[in-house]
C-alpha cells in the first residue's frame, strides 16, 4: 500500500486524533459519523502527567487547550445539611489541564477537516474483507473499498458489533446508572463542585466556566439499560424514581432536570475484548477499552491514536504486525486506566451507609497535609504508567 486509504468510524476524539497523525504523512483518511453534525456536548475532560502532555504537544494542542481550559477547583463531599465532610483538591477531578469535551472535538475537527474527508449522517452497515482490502457498505453512500477500517465509534461501537459480535457480550456492567446534563447554576457555584451521596445514589454538581450554568451527574444503582429506556423521558423518569425522598437539595436538582435537553443516560460499564483487531479491522478508544465514566477515556483515546498511527506508519504494508504491536503496547496501560470505571459508581454512590462513612473518612485522611503526596500518586499513577514510544 503506497498511499493507504483508511476508513475511520466515529468523529469524536479517537477518530480525528488518528486522522491527524495519518493524514499528515500522506495517508488518505475518510471519517464517517452517524450524527448529522459534530457532537460538541459532554462533560469536561482532563489530562494529567507527562504521557498525556507529550501527545498533546506532539499534536500542537497544548497551548490551544490551555486557551480553552476550564478552571474547576476543589470539590466537596457534603452531608444533608450542606456541611463539608471532606474536600477533594482540583488535582483529583481536573488533572493538569481540563476543558469541555466539545471544545476538544471542535479543535480536532478544525485541524483535520482540510486533509480528511468527513461524512456526517452516515454509518457502515456491512464489512467484507478481501485480499485487497475491506468492502464497506453504508446507509447513505455507495459501497467502497478501503485498505483498513478503524472502529473509533464509542462504547457501543457499530463496527465492533458487526465485526466482533453483539455489543452486550463485550460490556461488563458495574451495577450503576448515570445521567448527566447541564442545569442552571442554582447552587451558586463558582469554579467549585459538590457531591452529595446516600446509599446507592449520589449527585455531583460542578460549575467551572459559565457562571449561570452547572453540570450535574446523577449516579445510582441499577441494571443495564434496555433498548426502550434510551430516551430523554426515560432518563428523567429513572432519576425521579431513584432520587425520590433524597435529602439535601436533591429535589430541586431533579426538578430542574425536567427542563434539560442535553441529557446523557447510560449504565456504567466497561468493554472487555480478547483482541482489539480482526483482519483489516481494528478498534480504537472506547470501542476497544472504554468505560462509561472514570476510565480516562479521552486522554486514552488520544494516546491510543498516537500509538496506532505510529505502528501503522512504521510498517505501512503490514497491518497485522502493526495491529499486534499496537495492542501489545496499549492493552496493559488501557486496562490500568479502565479500572477507574469499575469503581466510579461506588465513589459517587456507595451502596451502604458503612461504605459512605468509609469513603468520607478515607478521603478526609488522604487530603490532609501529611498524606498529600500519597494522594497525588494515587490519582495520577494510572495516567503516568506508560512509556510513550518514539516514532520519529
Amino acid at each position: 500500500m503506497t498511499h493507504p486509504h483508511v476508513l475511520v468510524a466515529g468523529a469524536g476524539i479517537a477518530g480525528p486524533s488518528l486522522a491527524w497523525w495519518l493524514s499528515r504523512r500522506g495517508w488518505r483518511v475518510t471519517v464517517v459519523e452517524r450524527a448529522r453534525e459534530l457532537r460538541t456536548g459532554g462533560q469536561a475532560v482532563d489530562f494529567r502527567g507527562p504521557v498525556h502532555r507529550a501527545v498533546l504537544e506532539g499534536m500542537g494542542l497544548w497551548e490551544a487547550i490551555h486557551e480553552r481550559r476550564t478552571r474547576l477547583g476543589a470539590q466537596a463531599f457534603v452531608d444533608a445539611t450542606g456541611r463539608t465532610v471532606a474536600e477533594l483538591p482540583a488535582l483529583m477531578m481536573s488533572g493538569d489541564v481540563e476543558l469541555q469535551r466539545g471544545d476538544l472535538c471542535q479543535l480536532l475537527f478544525e485541524r483535520t477537516r482540510g486533509q480528511v474527508e468527513y461524512r456526517f449522517g452516515d454509518s457502515p452497515t456491512a464489512f467484507h474483507e478481501t485480499p485487497e482490502g475491506v468492502e464497506v457498505t453504508f446507509e447513505q453512500h455507495a459501497s467502497q473499498r478501503f485498505d483498513l477500517v478503524v472502529g473509533a465509534d464509542g462504547l457501543r461501537s457499530n463496527v465492533r458489533s458487526r465485526v466482533f459480535g453483539e455489543n452486550e457480550s463485550h460490556l461488563k456492567h458495574h451495577g450503576f446508572r448515570v445521567v448527566g446534563c447541564t442545569l442552571p447554576n442554582m447552587l451558586g457555584l463558582r469554579q467549585r463542585g459538590v457531591i452529595y451521596s446516600e446509599p446507592g445514589r449520589g449527585v455531583c454538581v460542578t460549575s467551572a466556566r459559565a457562571e449561570d450554568e452547572a453540570r450535574a451527574l446523577f449516579v445510582f444503582t441499577g441494571a443495564p439499560l434496555a433498548a426502550q429506556e434510551r430516551s430523554l423521558d426515560a432518563a428523567r423518569e429513572a432519576v425521579s424514581t431513584a432520587f425520590a425522598g433524597a435529602g439535601w437539595r436533591t429535589a430541586r436538582l431533579v426538578e430542574a432536570l425536567r427542563g434539560a435537553e442535553d441529557l446523557y443516560f447510560d449504565a456504567i460499564s466497561s468493554v472487555r475484548l480478547p483482541h482489539y483487531s480482526r483482519g483489516r479491522v481494528v478498534l480504537l478508544g472506547d470501542a476497544a477499552w472504554g468505560g462509561t465514566l472514570g476510565g480516562q477515556g479521552t486522554p486514552m483515546a488520544m494516546v491510543g491514536a498516537y500509538v496506532l498511527a505510529g505502528e501503522l506508519l512504521a510498517t505501512p504494508g503490514e497491518h497485522a504486525q502493526a495491529f499486534a504491536r499496537f495492542e501489545a503496547r496499549l492493552r496493559p496501560y488501557a486496562m490500568k486506566c479502565q479500572g477507574g470505571a469499575s469503581h466510579v459508581g461506588g465513589f459517587f454512590a456507595p451502596r451502604t451507609r458503612a461504605g459512605l462513612f468509609l469513603r468520607n473518612h478515607i478521603y478526609g485522611l488522604l487530603t490532609t497535609k501529611p498524606l498529600e503526596r500519597v494522594f497525588e500518586k494515587l490519582v495520577t499513577h494510572a495516567a503516568t504508567g506508560f512509556v510513550l514510544p518514539d516514532y520519529t
